[in-house]
């Protein structure tokens, strides 16, 4: 019941009215389940806070409120982990072919618990497939246990490309002027900087031990982010685009 995987739609922007930004989609799919007659529904929003700093996981909360408030169909809220391979947003939209800089504009930082994408299809797919009454009207985060601040990811960046990047922390007025200027959206921008001031909060140090629990069951160990950082940088161009 998740809205796709795209770049934010613009009414998300400048804090849209309760029910006008992305969870406007996410709760006409939601009815359109009830209609459907679907018993359980299995939301993956996103693993910041309950009170969230962030602009990200405004639509989020808001979706996961009308979950709670339907007396009529069962639910869970799995808040999955920040997508290991999401780091290059996070590190300034930093671009995996041509990033020349020596210095990463940032608004903030703080110690994130990344999580590929394939151990949270996992760990998802298995939460599905368990009795739907273990997980039903319940909260919980999928998340690796390891963090990494993005200081640590520009360090491995350096690494990687034999070449020092340091990440620079300013307000989130600079940080947003900052990308205005190198041709990004302002709203855009201005949107996305609030997920700076979450980092610092600590909102995305995830110390729950589900997932691994779940990937164990499987033989499996949650997969590090500096593999997927040398793997995205090791990537060929044909391949990233």
């Amino acid at each position: 019941m998740k809205h796709a995987l795209t770049w934010p739609l613009a009414m998300d922007f400048n804090n849209a009215p309760n029910g006008e930004g992305r969870e406007k989609h996410h709760i006409a799919a939601i009815k359109a389940a009830q209609v459907a007659g679907v018993k359980h529904i299995y939301y993956t929003s996103l693993a910041f806070g309950s009170n969230s700093k962030s602009g990200v996981m405004r639509a989020h909360l808001r979706t996961e409120a009308f979950l709670r408030s339907l007396k009529d169909i069962k639910y869970t809220i799995i808040r999955e982990g920040l997508y290991n391979e999401s780091w290059p947003l996070y590190l300034g939209y930093y671009d995996l072919n041509k990033d020349d800089r020596n210095e990463i504009i940032l608004a903030g930082d703080g110690p994130v618990s990344w999580t590929s994408i394939s151990d949270l299809g996992l760990g998802t797919a298995l939460v599905i497939a368990e009795n739907s009454e273990k997980y039903a009207g319940q909260t919980f985060y999928l998340s690796s246990e390891e963090s990494a601040r993005l200081e640590e990811i520009a360090q491995l960046v350096s690494t990687v490309k034999g070449k020092e990047i340091v990440p620079m922390i300013v307000s989130p007025e600079q940080y947003v002027e900052y990308y205005r200027q190198r041709g990004r959206e302002k709203s855009s921008v201005e949107w996305w900087s609030s997920s700076y001031a979450a980092l610092k909060a600590d909102e995305c140090h995830i110390q729950e031990s589900m997932l691994n629990t779940l990937l164990a069951s499987r033989g499996r160990k949650a997969k590090p982010i500096e593999q997927t950082v040398k793997e995205m940088l090791s990537m060929k161009k044909s391949d990233v685009a």
